[in-house]
C-alpha cells in the first residue's frame, strides 16, 4: 500500500511540474499566445536567423554530433526532464541539407561543418543492416523503415556537398536495407518503428522520394524501382477527394497535418523525379484540398477528417510548416503561381508563434509542437523538425522562384 501511494505522490508531483504556472517561462509563454503571439518582422531574416541559431544550440545541447529531438520547456514525463532531449538519428537526417543550403543562403560556413558532422555521426550510429534506428538515442536500436529514409536525405547531401565516399556508401547500404524489406506490391509492413502504428504508413511516400533521389544520383536502378512500386501504390490509396486513409503515427481516422504532408511531399517529389505526372498528380490533389482550410489569418487545424475538415482545435505547426514548403515546391515544379496564394498567410502565422526573445535558450527562436502549446502535438516542446520546416519556409520564400525544380541540395530539404 506505502508502495502504491509512493507512486501515486510521485505522478501527482509530475504532473503539477508540467503545468504552466509553476515554470516562469511556460507562464510568459501562455500569456504571450493568449494575447495573440509574438511580433512578426515583416522581413524574414530575424525570424531565420533565430530558427538556424536555435538548430546549432540543439546540436550543442547533445553530448554527440547529433541533434536533440527537441526541448521540454515544462517537465516531460517521458524524458523524465525539462530542458533538450536526446539526439534524434532521424531528423537530424534531414536537418542536414536544410544547414547545407543555409551555409550558403547566410553566408555562414560553420553552418556546413555543423552539418557534414552530424552525417559523419549518423554514419556511426547506423545499424549493421543499414538501416537507422527508430526513436532517440538511448531507446534501443530497432529498425525503422521512415527514419532510414529521413537519413539517406542527409547522406545524399552531404555527398553532393563534399564529394566523399563515405557518404554514399552510407545512403546505398540504408537503400539496399529499404529495399529488402519491401513487399511485393510496394508496400513497406515489415521493419516499421516501433513508435508508431505500424498498419497506416502511407507516408512511406517520403521513403520513397528519398530512394527515388539515391536511385538517381547513385546509379542504383533497382532504388528507383522500388521508389515507383510504393509511390504507385500510395497513390492507388488515395480516395477521389484526395485523402489518405492510413495516413498517421496514432489515430488514421484523423491523420496529423504533419503525416498528411509528409505524403503531399513524397508524391510531388517522387514523382519529378521519376517524371511520373500521375504520382505528382496525387499529390497536388491532397495539396489543393489542404489549401482550401487555411484561415485568413494563416491558421490549420492540426488533425484532419476524412472529408477535410478539421477535427482539432489546435494547430500542427511542423504540418503548416511542411505545408508551405510543398506549396512553393509545387509552384517551382509545375509553374502554377497559384500554388503560392496560402504560403504568405501561413508564414505569418508561423512567426507569431516563435519567441525571439525568451532568456531560455531552448525556448528562444524554436517552433512549438502545436499552437497552442498545450495541444496534443508535441506538448509543451520546441521540436527541431517544426524548427527545420520553418527554416526551409523562410529561405524558399526569400528566394522566390530562383532555381530549377532539381537544383542542389536544398531539394533534399
Amino acid at each position: 500500500m506505502l508502495t502504491r501511494l509512493a507512486k501515486s505522490l510521485t505522478s501527482r508531483w509530475q504532473d503539477l511540474r508540467q503545468h504552466p504556472l509553476l515554470n516562469p517561462e511556460g507562464r510568459r509563454e501562455l500569456r504571450k499566445e493568449l494575447a495573440g503571439g509574438h511580433p512578426a518582422e515583416a522581413s524574414h531574416r530575424p525570424h531565420l536567423v533565430e530558427a538556424i541559431e536555435w538548430l546549432a544550440r540543439a546540436q550543442d545541447g547533445t553530448p554527440d554530433d547529433g541533434f536533440a529531438r527537441g526541448y521540454s520547456v515544462l517537465y516531460n514525463r517521458y524524458f523524465g526532464n525539462q530542458g533538450w532531449q536526446p539526439s534524434y538519428p532521424e531528423t537530424t537526417g534531414y536537418i542536414i541539407p536544410t544547414l547545407l543550403h543555409a551555409s550558403q543562403h547566410l553566408e555562414r560556413p560553420q553552418l556546413a561543418e555543423r552539418a557534414l558532422r552530424a552525417a559523419r555521426w549518423e554514419i556511426e550510429v547506423q545499424l549493421e543492416s543499414g538501416a537507422v534506428q527508430g526513436g532517440v538515442i538511448g531507446e534501443g536500436r530497432s529498425p525503422a523503415v521512415f527514419n532510414t529514409g529521413q537519413v539517406m536525405f542527409g547522406w545524399l547531401a552531404a555527398f553532393e556537398e563534399s564529394g566523399a565516399s563515405q557518404f554514399a556508401d552510407a545512403a546505398i547500404r540504408a537503400g539496399r536495407y529499404l529495399v529488402s524489406v519491401q513487399d511485393p506490391d510496394g508496400h513497406w509492413r515489415k521493419g516499421n518503428s516501433q513508435f508508431a502504428r505500424g498498419d497506416a504508413t502511407l507516408y512511406n511516400a517520403r521513403v520513397s522520394w528519398a530512394l527515388a533521389e539515391t536511385g538517381v544520383t547513385l546509379q542504383q536502378p533497382d532504388f528507383t524501382e522500388a521508389a515507383r512500386r510504393n509511390l504507385r501504390a500510395v497513390a492507388n490509396m488515395q480516395y477521389e477527394n484526395g485523402w489518405f486513409p492510413h495516413c498517421c503515427l496514432t489515430d488514421s481516422s484523423r491523420p496529423l497535418l504533419h503525416t498528411i504532408a509528409y505524403t503531399v511531399r513524397g508524391l510531388l517529389e517522387g514523382g519529378r523525379v521519376l517524371n511520373d505526372p500521375e504520382i505528382l498528380a496525387a499529390g497536388q490533389l491532397a495539396a489543393r484540398h489542404l489549401m482550401e482550410v487555411v484561415r485568413e489569418d494563416g491558421w490549420m487545424p492540426g488533425r484532419f477528417r476524412q472529408d477535410w475538415s478539421g477535427a482539432v482545435s489546435w494547430s500542427c505547426l511542423t504540418g503548416e510548416a511542411q505545408m508551405a514548403n510543398n506549396w512553393m515546391r509545387l509552384h517551382l515544379i509545375t509553374g502554377d503561381a497559384s500554388w503560392l496564394e496560402p504560403v504568405p498567410r501561413v508564414l505569418q502565422f508561423l512567426k507569431r508563434t516563435q519567441n525571439r526573445t525568451s532568456r531560455d535558450v531552448g525556448l528562444r527562436g524554436g517552433i512549438k509542437g502545436s499552437a497552442p502549446m498545450s495541444g496534443d502535438y508535441g506538448r509543451n516542446e520546441i521540436l527541431n523538425w517544426a524548427t527545420k520546416y520553418f527554416a526551409d519556409a523562410l529561405m524558399r520564400d526569400e528566394e522566390g522562384s530562383a532555381g530549377s525544380p532539381g537544383e542542389g541540395v536544398f531539394r533534399l530539404a
